[in-house]
């Protein structure tokens, strides 16, 4: 598997095997949340949140019988016309979704 950044560049380290279930595990352990990222001053997006492109293709994911959207953040700070449109995509999915 070859990780990727949000840009889709690959992110090849010299680490031992990435182990996402562990690391899912233990972010879930916590109990903090995103929050809890943001409150300790993590200020780089934890690869447990990073997908390959491959992964992203579609507009939904599948959670047992629940389609949930998928918003491509990319671009966000870059280009005015593509903020729009997500905060378009955001504003839809919480109306949508009711976020709370």
């Amino acid at each position: 598997m070859v990780l990727l950044n949000s840009n889709g560049e690959n992110q090849a380290t010299n680490e031992p095997k990435y182990d996402r279930k562990s690391e899912l595990k233990a972010f879930d352990d916590t109990k903090a949340g995103v929050k809890g990222l943001v409150d300790a001053g993590v200020t780089t997006i934890p690869r447990i949140f990073i997908h390959p492109p491959d992964n992203l293709d579609n507009t939904t994911r599948t959670y047992g019988n629940m389609n949930f959207p998928v918003i491509d953040l990319d671009g966000i700070g870059k280009d005015p016309i593509k903020r729009e449109e997500i905060i378009d995509k955001v504003r839809d999915a919480s109306e949508t979704w009711v976020f709370s």
